[in-house]
């Protein structure tokens, strides 16, 4: 799977290694998401960031910028770059005057469902060798492990993360890149072995 030297009696560790393996589709599905969201105000950050303010009522850039792990400072930015086009609003808060309230316009829930749909179809290219039922497992899956991470291990900036995936990293560490990504840690080099032909 890993080269062209495997052999069946003799499987490649990187085979069995979930660093490697969520590295080559983590880095898959950033290549293609910022492809679909090249032209969206903010990119990537300003999706999601639009995608957790349409979610329930309006809520202040604090709270917004504590679940999707993005620093205030760089939430306020992404705000302002949403807040151009008319996609969100801020508000006062009426229990509290010195919060900011964010809120989605319609023109914005309409943009926001637009790109929505441009990244399932780059997810569906992404799972596209798996069933729809291996596809929905995958997925729950991945939302059980993904959510007990979170509580174990909260995230809280997703900038580091997105300097990671965005630097070059060295051969050596491109495969288990996206198991550090998340502890903002950089991976330690591990020797690799050499085996015979």
């Amino acid at each position: 799977m890993t080269g062209a030297s495997h052999r069946p009696d003799r499987p490649d560790p990187l085979d069995d290694d979930l660093g490697w393996m969520l590295g080559i589709v983590f880095r898959g599905y950033v290549r293609a998401a910022e492809h679909a969201l090249a032209d969206f105000p903010g990119g990537p950050r300003g999706y999601q960031l639009l995608t957790a303010a349409s979610n329930g009522p309006a809520r202040n850039q604090g709270a917004i910028a504590e679940e999707i792990g993005i620093d205030r400072t760089v939430l306020t930015y992404l705000i302002d770059d949403l807040e151009r086009p008319g996609f969100v609003a801020r508000r006062a808060d009426p229990t509290d005057r010195r919060n900011r309230l964010v809120e989605v316009t319609d023109a914005g829930r309409a943009a926001w469902e637009q790109r929505r749909l441009a990244l399932r179809q780059v997810e569906s290219h992404l799972l596209g060798a798996l069933t729809p039922a291996e596809s929905a497992t995958l997925r729950s899956l991945l939302q059980k492990v993904a959510c007990s991470a979170q509580a174990v291990d909260p995230l809280r900036d997703l900038c580091e993360v997105v300097t990671q995936v965005q630097a070059d990293p060295a051969p050596a560490a491109r495969r288990t890149g996206a198991a550090t990504a998340r502890s903002g840690r950089t991976p330690t080099p591990r020797a690799r072995r050499s085996r015979p032909d």
